[in-house]
């Protein structure tokens, strides 16, 4: 089993950061990828951003595209979302997802983003931004 846990959220004003933090532990070896999803009351869960855990791999939805970067930090076990330029529509829980299934031209990034076929999922981590 893996359990995540996500951090960093919070409120801010449109135009600013946030970065969002995902801590993995138990048997982390079997992680191939780990993605941001973010969900609103009424609205359908969206992938935000995936990465492969080895070769750095990453794919993101068109609509954080330029403003989000994911990465990770594999000593640390953990996957960063730097959240740039934020706007009022990226309100939402953000969740941490991660699978043993890598990312492969059979199955890319953009695909399990759609997909969300992921074994593992964190709490969430609320992010507020007000215009």
């Amino acid at each position: 089993q893996v359990q995540l846990v996500e951090s960093g959220g919070g409120s801010v004003q449109a135009g600013g950061s946030l970065r969002l933090s995902c801590k993995a532990s138990g048997l982390t070896g079997n992680v191939r990828c780990v993605a941001w999803f973010r969900q609103t009351p009424g609205k359908e869960r969206e992938g935000v951003a995936v990465i492969s855990t080895y070769g750095d791999g990453t794919s993101y939805a068109d609509s954080v595209k330029g403003r989000f970067t994911i990465s990770q930090d594999i000593p640390k076990a953990t996957v960063y979302l730097e959240m740039n330029s934020l706007k009022p529509e990226d309100t939402a829980m953000y969740y941490c997802a991660a699978d043993p299934v890598p990312l492969s031209t059979v199955v890319p990034g953009m695909e399990k983003l759609k997909t969300a076929t992921f074994d593992y999922w964190g709490q969430g981590t609320q992010v507020t931004v007000s215009s």
